[in-house]
């Protein structure tokens, strides 16, 4: 953790800057200015669009009964991608604009679901492997835990008067 802060806070404005002065080298003080600037309209504009398909997709799978966590994710990557664009660099707009093009996204969030399910089969195996999971023999859990302890049933009514509540009526 603290060493993706060091390169967010640290590495990455230093290489921003680099980038720059490289870039002002090549072609001019002007001519970098109006790039990065251009690049900021542009980033606008294509946020613009890329969240507006995003809400229009969410709102379809949400009429459609289906949990739109595809269309949830993508919102997430636009805004970032978009605050990637408000950053003052070419790096970071690089990067922004990866996340905000369909195919790029696309392969992103592939590979973050992929990172995902090995996390997750690794910590159910931890779970399992620790005795905390179905284990052989007796009700099957070890340490004393049984899930069907937890099942609950019953029946509820609504009660509007306080007295009644005071009481504890069970009528």
């Amino acid at each position: 953790m603290i060493g993706a802060l060091i390169l967010l806070f640290i590495v990455l404005p230093i290489a921003e800057l680099y980038v720059i002065i490289k870039v002002g080298e090549a072609i001019g003080v002007l001519p970098t200015l109006a790039l990065l600037v251009l690049d900021s309209f542009l980033g606008a504009a294509l946020v613009r669009s890329q969240g507006r398909a995003v809400w229009a997709r969410f709102n379809r799978a949400l009429a459609a009964g289906r949990m739109p966590a595809r269309e949830i994710f993508d919102g997430a990557m636009v805004i970032l991608g978009g605050a990637l664009l408000l950053t003052p660099g070419f790096i970071t707009d690089v990067a922004g604009f990866l996340l905000l093009l369909p195919p790029t996204r696309a392969l992103f969030r592939a590979a973050v679901a992929r990172m995902a399910r090995r996390r997750v089969a690794f910590s159910f195996r931890a779970y399992a492997t620790r005795g905390w999971g179905p284990q052989g023999g007796g009700n099957g859990y070890s340490r004393g835990f049984d899930p069907r302890d937890f099942d609950i049933e019953g029946t509820a009514r609504e009660v509007s008067d306080p007295a009644e509540l005071e009481r504890g009526d069970d009528e």
